[in-house]
């Protein structure tokens, strides 16, 4: 008698999967997102449940940890032929005994939201999904911006670990060859913003956006969008209403929310009010 699926044993996905990871998400009709899945199989410990009849993956899930603090849950995703048949739920329970506690984030889907509620996750927050070309409507933002250098990562390293409140090193050192922009904002020689955009499919996403305030998020967000003819696409904290109602008046328009969502923390750590869209979201 086969193993049912919900009991299929799980197991850690190495960059060798990258191909049956891009396969999965397609299935369920997202993008196949190659570039994005191969940093999260790098930076990130990747798990998976293979399908019994040899036809890639039936599920799939990375965690990307930033020490005891806290840990990024993404790419939650289960094969459209095996939906709604508890592997979903298999493979969280899973990936949540392998935590031992460290609390973990994520963003959810309204599909996914429920069995994240089931397994512990709490509400935390919502970021709104923009995508368009971007056309700059009114006056430039004031901010200059540069392209960064090497020499600018140990400001940047220092400014989003007091930002996210985590070491985010081992994502952020992969960053300038993961994105094909990375550009900072600073003032008197003082860091006090940066943000990067990176190829996903045929958009650039804008993403992290790290920025003092929400004027240089903006002179951040116009001078990627210079720097492209793609698309834009980022996720930005809907209590920045500002920030949301200038891209959406710039070009970008409304695609979808995701509920942020914690486990075994009562808050994200770090300060919210500079932090404007993150590196990668991988609803699931």
């Amino acid at each position: 008698m086969p193993t049912p699926l919900n009991e299929l044993p799980v197991r850690r996905l190495t960059p060798a999967d990258l191909q049956a990871c891009a396969n999965l998400s397609e299935d369920r009709g997202w993008p196949r997102e190659e570039h994005k899945w191969g940093l999260l199989l790098v930076a990130g410990t990747g798990y998976g449940i293979d399908d019994p009849d040899a036809k890639g993956l039936v599920a799939a899930c990375v965690v990307t940890s930033y020490g005891p603090e806290l840990s990024a849950l993404g790419m939650v995703l289960v094969a459209e032929r095996h939906a709604r048949r508890g592997v979903g739920r298999r493979l969280m329970r899973h990936v949540l005994a392998e935590a031992a506690g460290t609390p973990l984030t994520l963003h959810a889907t309204p599909n996914g939201r429920p069995l994240y509620e089931e397994l512990g996750f709490t509400h935390a927050g919502r970021a709104e999904m923009v995508r368009g070309r971007f056309r700059l409507s009114g006056p430039a933002p004031r901010h200059v911006t540069r392209p960064a250098t090497a020499e600018d990562l140990p400001a940047i390293l220092r400014l989003d670990a007091e930002v996210f409140g985590v070491d985010r090193t081992h994502m952020l050192a992969r960053l300038p060859a993961f994105a094909d922009q990375l550009r900072v904002a600073e003032t008197d020689g003082v860091l006090t913003g940066y943000a990067a955009a990176w190829p996903n499919m045929e958009t650039h996403v804008v993403g992290p956006l790290i920025a003092r305030d929400t004027d240089t998020a903006k002179s951040l967000i116009a001078s990627l969008a210079a720097g492209t003819e793609r698309p834009l696409r980022t996720d930005i904290d809907v209590r920045h209403e500002e920030l949301l109602t200038w891209v959406k008046a710039n070009g970008l328009e409304p695609i979808a929310f995701n509920a942020v969502m914690l486990r075994g923390v009562p808050a994200l750590p770090g300060d919210w009010t500079r932090r404007f869209a993150p590196l990668t979201v991988a609803a699931g």
